[in-house]
């Protein structure tokens, strides 16, 4: 698993060229790995509250906020750990080195504090990565009094409440997201994710995951509903951030239905991606607005504005790649992006879901029968219904939870053939037992958290912080 690297300035003189980035991505087996990205929302602790700072408020870039929490973690274990990211001027992330190589730290627009993991060989490493991560924001935040929250959308915050990060990327997206949608402001500023970023050992291997994953991505979403609040109350969805992801820009979002269909491949996904429309190029070391644009008319050899005889390259393309949000992204490895962030828990059985299904050929080949029993068309159906049913979407006669329940099955046997096919001691299964808890018929976060609100809580959405925190 990797990502591309730096900006490439080579001028792209094929659509194969394209298709090879994807392509490089194949790897063996015994080169697959797990990587994990979650996100969690920052807040104020009541302790640290005054002049400015509120409590459960999004803490500010700056000062004693945001910044200040990645300056003290750039200093963690002498400054050897991390490589701080810059953007004109301004502390944005943290790139892994020496021990935390090919992991990073990154700000997304409000804020959220993202882990993107580095690839591993087993989730026991991503348990324990993952709690590394916790433990070492932890002095920092105490020192400045903060916490992180884990949870699907911001629970008490409007739009204007957060404060935007200063990252260039965001300015553009912060202009352009109006124009495309109604809910992308919030996609950006009120919602958090986990991702699990799984390897493919061919194109045809690829496909078949794509597929699969693909299908059964909406089963996710109600697995791990984690956001039934807006704005300090219920507004009866269970995952209000997968409602957000359903009007923020179509046209770079959802389940495209080819991606499901018999000749899905590398040249088809370049295909569909050179007409969403872009956000930005870099030029001279700049960041360059360029949103809406089309990067197939660009190939084909119109001008940007303001760029007369600027030429795509594949460090052009590659920037691309990133701004395109299926719910099953391609790159050099495939996104599982379906998934609210939630308790640690629950996010290591994310990974672990996915990992079961996608990571074992008989089970993969068993997923593939699964998610035949029906349509494609059914799947993209479900998308729309589960951010405000969950598993009690009616399915095949029953509800969501009954295919949950296969799927948590074929997870369970795929781990279990990872532990066969690796040796003694690689048994994973046990990530998954909070899945097999909820389907059993226990509660969803989501439903735990209304719970908790009509309950012990008396209302009180604010208590959601303290019991999510991490």
């Amino acid at each position: 698993m990797s990502n591309p690297g730096a900006h490439n300035s080579n001028v792209i003189e094929s659509f194969d060229q394209m298709v090879g980035i994807l392509a490089a991505g194949a790897r063996p087996r015994s080169e697959w790995r797990i990587g994990t990205e979650h996100e969690k929302f920052g807040f104020v602790k009541p302790d640290a509250a005054g002049p400015g700072r509120r409590a459960w408020s999004s803490p500010p870039y700056a000062p004693r906020g945001i910044e200040a929490l990645l300056r003290d973690l750039a200093a963690e274990h002498g400054g050897t750990r991390w490589e701080e990211i810059i953007d004109r001027g301004a502390l944005i992330g943290l790139k892994g080195r020496a021990d935390a190589k090919g992991s990073s730290i990154s700000l997304e627009p409000g804020g959220q504090f993202e882990l993107s993991g580095a690839p591993l060989a087993s989730l026991h490493q991503t348990e324990a990565e993952m709690a590394q991560h916790f433990s070492a924001i932890r002095p920092g935040c105490a020192e400045l009094g903060l916490g992180f929250a884990p949870l699907g959308f911001h629970p008490t915050a409007t739009r204007a409440d957060i404060p935007w990060m200063p990252k260039s990327r965001y300015a553009i997206m912060r202009n352009y997201m109006p124009r495309v949608g109604a809910l992308g402001l919030d996609m950006m500023l009120r919602t958090c994710t986990v991702q699990v970023n799984l390897d493919f050992g061919s194109e045809t291997d690829m496909a078949r995951k794509m597929r699969v994953s693909l299908a059964l991505q909406p089963v996710a979403t109600a697995l791990f509903a984690s956001s039934p609040f807006y704005e300090g109350r219920p507004n009866g969805f269970l995952s209000n951030r997968a409602r957000v992801w359903t009007d923020t820009d179509n046209a770079r979002a959802g389940m495209p239905l080819f991606f499901m269909r018999d000749g899905f491949s590398f040249a088809r996904y370049v295909d569909w991606l050179l007409d969403v429309p872009m956000y930005f190029i870099m030029h001279n070391g700049e960041m360059v607005d360029v949103a809406g644009c089309s990067f197939r008319a660009w190939l084909d050899g119109t001008d940007l504005p303001g760029l007369p005889g600027v030429r795509p390259t594949i460090g052009d393309f590659e920037d691309h790649l990133t701004t395109a949000f299926p719910d099953v992204r391609l790159k050099q490895f495939l996104e599982m992006r379906g998934a609210d962030a939630g308790s640690p828990a629950m996010m290591l059985a994310q990974s672990a879901l996915w990992t079961g299904i996608l990571y074992d050929d008989a089970t993969l080949h068993a997923a593939e029968a699964l998610v035949q029993e029906h349509a494609w068309e059914e799947y993209v159906a479900l998308r729309a219904a589960v951010p405000r049913t969950g598993l009690e979407t009616p399915w095949a006669g029953g509800t969501l939870r009954g295919l949950a329940a296969r799927m948590i099955e074929l997870a369970t046997d795929g781990l279990r053939a990872r532990a066969l096919r690796d040796g003694a001691g690689h048994d994973e299964t046990r990530y998954l037992a909070p899945l097999h808890e909820i389907a059993a018929g226990g509660p969803t976060q989501a439903e735990a958290w209304l719970a908790a609100y009509h309950g012990r809580w008396q209302g009180d959405v604010t208590r959601i912080f303290a019991e999510a925190a991490v």
